[in-house]
């Protein structure tokens, strides 16, 4: 039987490890290992990243992930030529996008009190909420890839106005930005670049 202390020193040492897993020794991948996505982690990701909270819960984030080869020979006129590598050998590449037209959906998703009616006819509003919340639940997202052992790859090098006519024609989905998803090459990564410290960007006022 396990004593106290030795339950308390696994519990810490899979805190360390999911800590590793989702910052600490986590990279940004762009090359990328022959080994494809099941369509069924995809999911799983996502019923993670939902339950992160918006304002109002309003859920503004759509997600269409490019797989075929159909789909990647669409996808890749709006790529910057320095993403298209990266991206055309991805198993997987998620355009995370928000919907402009998320309020249709509040009296469902909050409906302890008429929320539509903070943002139907106030399109700076509407934008501003749809834009900043689908932007969190692609970072969300990207936190779900990695604690189901998946790599990511964000990056905005590309033109959204491309993406939105040849995927978005008909909706009222806007793109945000793009994320390669797979399982990356090792070898291929660089040096980790540096970051601030915590006196250098922060106050506690």
């Amino acid at each position: 039987m396990q004593t106290t202390n030795e339950r308390a020193e696994i519990a810490e040492l899979t805190k360390k490890e999911m800590l590793d897993l989702l910052f600490l020794k986590a990279r940004t991948h762009h090359a990328w290992l022959d080994r494809p996505v099941p369509d069924e982690l995809l999911k799983d990701a996502y019923d993670l990243a939902r339950m992160g909270p918006t304002s109002a819960n309003d859920n503004p984030m759509r997600l269409v992930f490019i797989k075929s080869k159909e789909a990647k020979k669409r996808l890749k006129p709006a790529l910057s030529p320095g993403n298209i590598d990266q991206t055309m050998s991805a198993p997987v590449t998620a355009i995370i996008a928000y919907d402009m037209a998320f309020y249709e959906h509040l009296p469902r998703l909050f409906p302890h009190t008429d929320a539509k009616s903070w943002y139907v006819g106030q399109p700076e509003a509407t934008f501003i909420t749809a834009f900043r919340n689908g932007t969190l639940q692609g970072a969300y997202y990207l936190l779900a890839c990695r604690a189901l052992g998946l790599d990511i790859g964000p990056m905005s090098g590309f033109d959204n106005d491309m993406v939105d006519k040849e995927f978005f024609t008909s909706s009222t989905y806007k793109s945000n930005w793009l994320c390669n998803i797979g399982y990356g090459d090792p070898s291929k990564l660089h040096p980790r670049g540096p970051r601030f410290d915590f006196s250098e960007i922060a106050k506690i006022i």
